[in-house]
């Protein structure tokens, strides 16, 4: 983590540091700060994705209905994408550190509610998906979750505040090695905790988790100032965020590319557990995604180490042709082997792809927007994938899977597909990965791309502002 240290400041510059508090500059202090909140992120998303994972598992196994677990990816990101503007705005109006205390909390008081739920109905009640009491249920372990993703735009806006402009790559791919570091742990122990213990005691480690998490993120030191929010602004700033996205040649079309290519990823969030769960039990699925998250940490790692290189923007084109790629051959046969090394190579280029988009939009938005633009963003990109999870799940269920299990779909597909249990839905993530191919190729000849890679180039240094905290 040496590489986020500065390097000696220029005395001549008179931006940034006279907008910390007193006595504070961008140097040792600011990065040792970053670090400690990313540790605790660590421990936050531990719990986050723990639970998260542990209820998508419980409720395939109790229902062992596809489109019940799309239904349940899909409002998660249903809802963080709805909310996203509105937590935006919230970061630009309160202290980061506040907003993430928060964040916890609510978190924390979502996570209770269900294991009340779960103590009062019982397990037998709360797995009848067609019951209300099932809905309820995960809603509120979704609120949770959703919550968190305010901590997550906050944490964006901290790396802005906290790390040098020439580190801040390599900050965002911490940040992704975090990620991965989470969803590797997570993901082994949620299927073994389901599998093991059971979802009742899933609940208590998850709450266990999740105060630790909260007490160890009061006492953390952050030094920034108050901002200076505009009067009387809404709390659904969409104009603010429209403004400054606008006002960035090129921003728009970013947007929109990373909103499509989400909405072809969503096939993949609503299928890929299925898919996985056809071919390993749940304790060794929980195993292999743990395993297969290494690449999230491998790839975080690289960026960390060597950053993004000068245009942010081609490196962010060229993941995303890979993960296509990636995304059409991964299950081209029903090899289990085919299938880890896949989601492997999926988990390592991500990182690369995360930290790019946070690196542009960290150098060329006014940081007294950023948090508004993060969360327009997240609302606009993520609002693609519920769409195609929730389309993809019936239409996988009620017609793709039922076509590859007659006799004609096997003929017709056999020669690119093979045989196996699961080729409806083969078929389906290798057409999500040609239409994925061809847009990144249209976005790499495109105006739009120049266009920013030019604003990335020419962004001038960031003005922190606000008024120093007493």
């Amino acid at each position: 983590m040496d590489e986020l240290d500065p390097a000696p400041a220029d005395a001549t510059a008179p931006h940034v540091e006279a907008h910390l508090p007193p006595g504070v500059t961008r140097g040792p202090e600011t990065v040792r700060a970053f670090r400690q909140v990313l540790g605790n992120t660590l421990v936050a998303n531990v719990t986050a994705s723990y639970l998260w994972f542990a209820l998508t598992f419980w409720a395939y196994l109790e229902t062992r209905s596809v489109m019940a677990t799309a239904i349940i990816g899909g409002g998660y990101m249903l809802f963080t994408a709805v909310f996203g503007t509105f937590f935006g705005t919230l970061v630009d109006r309160h202290r980061k550190k506040q907003v993430m205390v928060i964040s916890s909390t609510v978190t924390l008081v979502g996570y209770a509610a269900s294991a009340g739920l779960w103590l009062l109905l019982g397990e037998e009640r709360l797995a009848d998906w067609g019951s209300a009491w099932f809905w309820l249920f995960t809603g509120v372990i979704l609120v949770g979750g959703v919550v968190e993703s305010l901590r997550n735009i906050a944490l964006s806006t901290t790396v802005t505040l906290l790390v040098p402009e020439d580190g801040r790559d390599k900050a965002n791919g911490l940040v992704g090695t975090v990620q991965g570091i989470s969803f590797m742990i997570t993901s082994v122990f949620s299927g073994l905790s389901v599998g093991l213990l059971g979802m009742g005691w899933t609940l208590a480690i998850a709450i266990g988790l999740t105060g630790v998490a909260l007490l160890h993120l009061v006492p953390i030191t952050v030094p920034e100032v108050d901002p200076q929010p505009e009067e009387g602004g809404p709390h659904f700033d969409f104009r603010g965020a429209i403004s400054a996205i606008t006002a960035v040649p090129g921003l728009v079309a970013l947007i929109l590319f990373t909103t499509f290519n989400n909405l072809v990823s969503g096939v993949y969030i609503a299928l890929m557990d299925p898919y996985g769960l056809t071919l390993f039990s749940v304790e060794a699925w929980g195993i292999v995604l743990g395993v297969t998250g290494l690449g999230f940490v491998v790839g975080g790692g690289l960026v960390a180490r060597f950053g993004l290189g000068a245009n942010p923007v081609r490196t962010l084109l060229l993941v995303n042709l890979g993960i296509a790629v990636i995304g059409m051959t991964f299950t081209v046969r029903e090899w289990a082997w085919l299938y880890v090394l896949g989601i492997f190579a999926f988990m390592a280029v991500i990182p690369a792809a995360e930290a790019a988009e946070q690196t542009i939009l960290q150098r060329v938005v006014p940081f007294r927007t950023q948090g508004r633009v993060f969360g327009f963003a997240q609302s606009v990109e993520l609002a693609a994938s519920p769409i195609s999870a929730f389309l993809i799940g019936p239409i996988a269920e009620f017609a793709l899977i039922p076509y590859m299990e007659s006799e004609e779909g096997r003929d017709s597909w056999r020669w690119l597909l093979g045989d196996g249990d699961a080729r409806g839905i083969a078929l389906v993530f290798m057409i999500a990965g040609a239409i994925m191919v061809v847009t990144v190729l249209l976005a790499l000849v495109s105006a739009s791309y120049r266009r920013l890679s030019a604003a990335y180039a020419d962004a001038p240094p960031q003005q922190l502002e606000g008024t120093p905290t007493d």
